[in-house]
């Protein structure tokens, strides 16, 4: 259903815009995206009306103020969903991960039940992969190639989409979230998460196996963990947090927890807090390790020495932007490599701020740089295409066999 925001209605004059991604309180990196993804929609077109379609409404609504509309598109009527696409003059696909087997034609049918109406697309620094499976690769050879701009966020899913047999620009920029603001943890909530003040904390992230990690060993790699915390307690005289970016990482998080020999130096965050808040808790930390993206993109917009842990192309890609270690897999019989590998970053890390620091900057500059090609477009809608790009845009669409 359609759903109201929680504040007063705006009267909003500028063009209609629509953001569709996995949104929806399901995880924290994707929460991230959309709080960035419509600060940048607001920066440009301020008096826009901001449509976001969602997997949870509810949380939607309560959760970004920014958003005029938020519109339930999973389990519901097809007829409401299109009403409020034929409103828009822009639907924007993303940020995020959003194109991988089994999902990526989901979206897509979406997106092209828009572009059948005539309403522009743009696709706001996507991950695609892996795409193996023949409806989803069509889906996106057919659909991308009639988006007004296709921008993804990393070289790996530009060469992805590549290999699928997209041939169009496709411009790299960077993750979104690169542009969130911190928000204030403070010394009550740390008090209230047990989380010791005036200690050394290590930040850790864990996540569960899945399309986006098929490859993971579960056993393997809580063992391998847990090995790594002890070894950080031990070196650094330091306690462990746990920051489950999504309710799954709480299990495996406990599980990790579980083969410690110290538990007693480990704590998990419990509490529900916003990206910024995540983002703000990581000032308080002294060194991350961890495996989803977001965490490492946080512990970098912090200033953190962080040790990936690249369970896929994504977080090795942006590991390897950042001059951080970039580890190949995930696996048990690699434990002495990892321990020294977090040993001499933790070392070499004073040395190594200054270029690192200059990495993040540089990746915060082309996350801006998407937010200003999404611009470029909203200024060429407000001032109509010329006949090229007109003739384009109501070209008959490829059909979606999906």
């Amino acid at each position: 259903m359609i759903t109201a925001p929680p504040h007063p209605e705006v009267a909003r004059t500028g063009p209609r815009i629509g953001v569709l991604g996995s949104y929806g309180g399901f995880n924290i990196g994707d929460e991230s995206i959309l709080t960035c993804v419509l600060r940048c929609l607001r920066a440009q077109r301020p008096e826009a009306r901001l449509t976001v379609f969602s997997r949870n409404a509810e949380h939607t609504r309560l959760h970004h103020p920014a958003a005029d509309e938020v519109v339930d598109w999973e389990g519901v009527s097809r007829r409401r969903v299109m009403d409020a696409l034929a409103s828009l003059d822009l639907l924007v696909l993303g940020g995020g991960g959003l194109l991988f087997d089994g999902e990526a034609r989901r979206y897509l049918r979406l997106v092209r039940a828009a572009q059948e109406r005539g309403i522009r697309t743009f696709a706001y620094a996507l991950g695609a992969g892996p795409l193996r499976e023949a409806e989803d690769r069509e889906a996106v050879r057919s659909v991308l190639a009639d988006f007004d701009d296709v921008v993804v966020r990393d070289e790996e899913s530009r060469l992805v989409l590549e290999e699928v047999g997209l041939e169009r620009d496709i411009t790299v920029t960077a993750d979104p979230a690169l542009l969130l603001e911190a928000e204030p943890f403070t010394h009550e909530m740390m008090r209230h998460e047990g989380v010791p003040i005036g200690e050394r904390l290590i930040g850790m992230s864990v996540r569960e196996p899945g399309r986006a990690a098929e490859k993971l060993d579960e056993g393997d790699y809580h063992a391998l963990l847990a090995d790594v915390a002890d070894f950080l307690v031990r070196r650094l005289d330091a306690h462990v947090v746990f920051l489950p970016m999504e309710r799954h990482d709480v299990r495996h998080a406990h599980a990790v927890l579980s083969h410690m020999t110290a538990p007693d130096k480990g704590r998990i965050l419990h509490g529900s807090y916003s990206p910024g808040q995540v983002l703000g808790f990581m000032r308080h930390l002294d060194l991350a390790v961890g495996m989803r993206l977001h965490f490492v993109i946080f512990a970098a917009l912090t200033g953190l020495p962080v040790l990936p842990l690249p369970y896929s192309g994504k977080v090795f890609d942006f590991a390897s932007r950042i001059g951080a270690p970039a580890l190949v897999g995930v696996a048990r019989e690699q434990a002495g490599l990892l321990l020294a590998e977090v040993d001499r970053l933790w070392d070499e890390y004073p040395q190594r701020r200054v270029d690192f620091q200059s990495r993040v900057r540089e990746l915060s500059s082309l996350a801006q740089g998407t937010c200003l090609r999404c611009g470029a477009l909203l200024d060429e809608i407000d001032g109509g295409a010329d006949s090229a790009a007109d003739e384009h845009h109501h070209a008959e669409p490829r059909p979606l066999n999906v």
